[in-house]
């Protein structure tokens, strides 16, 4: 049984905590939680009945943890994950990663340095009609690649962003790219495969907010095919979908949803008797399952953790995300295409 010590007692952390202590997560178990708001802390300590922390260094000293979950707003990861790899805790951190490839580089070695696991939370890779796309592309049914596509076309109104000081900001949040958008462009990456070049535009169109609420970008793969991005949080006046399209010589995949979680075409030219049954039993992540993905992913990490199994997002995958979602605000700061690698210059993200 690995023992869980959960740092930030936000939105997100009443899914974790949810799961961590009713015995959902096959091995993981709840032991503590920390905010340093005391209100905060108190309150989740008291729902799911562990100790509650307002300093992080007295929970890793008092309580026996063998995993920390960083739940904090992402301009704080970076200080607390090195932390807690000192303390030789194994460490699941909410996308993204970071906000500069110099902290998340700080926090791969860290983890290095002191032996731990570091896991970044896409869990978008694990709903049922990803993983079937996933296969699809592996057993090469698309044949030629010619484009991918993501749409993230949700509403977050001033309101959502006036609920902490850190929302909206270019130190500690990022716009519409690095947060709401951040899952799916993970996925395009992760199944379209390595991006050589990306030319992107901005606004903020609604929301009064330092960062981009509205984003569109051209990529070009490695592969030689072509990407669209579109992210919002301005639509209104409600949330319409959370899509990627994948188009081939030989077939096309859209899965839309709220979050990429159900399958709207599914079309090959070469037809396989395994078709009718994706479209008919995995069309769709389970609608009654709590935090499904996030439910998958944290017993896919326990395993990965106790039978030293390979992660399938480790420090070095959430650094891939990151570096092409800095690419994008590379290019619009510079209005010009933006090869990768590439080293960071104009990219305001993570700076105040």
């Amino acid at each position: 049984m690995l023992n869980f010590g959960v740092i930030g007692c936000g939105k997100i952390a009443l899914r974790h905590c949810g799961l961590l202590s009713d015995g959902l997560i096959k091995d993981g178990l709840l032991k503590a939680v920390c905010d340093k708001n005391r209100d905060r802390a108190e309150t989740f300590g008291k729902k799911f009945k562990v100790p509650y922390y307002t300093d992080i260094d007295k929970m890793l000293e008092n309580e026996n943890l063998d995993v920390v979950t960083v739940l904090t707003p992402s301009g704080l990861h970076t200080e607390i994950v090195i932390k807690a790899a000192e303390y030789k805790k194994h460490i699941i951190v909410e996308k993204p990663l970071a906000l500069t490839l110099e902290d998340a580089d700080k926090m791969i070695y860290a983890c290095d340095l002191n032996q731990v696991r570091l896991f970044v939370v896409n869990q978008n890779r694990f709903n049922v009609p990803i993983v079937k796309l996933k296969e699809a592309i592996d057993k090469n049914r698309f044949g030629k690649m010619v484009l991918g596509t993501v749409r993230v076309r949700w509403m977050r109104t001033d309101e959502y962003y006036k609920q902490d000081k850190w929302r909206g900001t270019w130190a500690y949040d990022g716009g519409v790219l690095t947060n709401q958008a951040s899952h799916h462009i993970d996925l395009l990456e992760w199944l379209m495969g390595d991006i050589k070049s990306v030319f992107a535009k901005s606004i903020t169109a609604l929301a009064d907010i330092e960062v981009e609420d509205t984003a569109c970008a051209v990529l070009k793969f490695r592969n030689g095919a072509l990407g669209l991005i579109e992210a919002t949080t301005a639509v209104r006046p409600k949330d319409i979908e959370g899509a990627i399209s994948i188009l081939g010589e030989k077939g096309s995949v859209e899965i839309g949803g709220f979050s990429a979680n159900k399958i709207k075409l599914w079309q090959f030219s070469d037809y396989s008797p395994e078709d009718k049954e994706i479209i008919s039993k995995f069309n769709e992540n389970p609608p009654d399952t709590y935090g499904y993905g996030h439910k998958i992913y944290l017993n896919h990490a326990v395993d990965c953790i106790i039978n030293k199994r390979k992660a399938l997002v480790d420090g070095l995958e959430g650094r891939k995300s990151l570096e092409l979602i800095s690419a994008l605000y590379e290019s619009i700061e510079t209005g010009k295409e933006i090869f990768l690698k590439f080293e960071p210059d104009k990219c305001k993200l993570g700076h105040k």
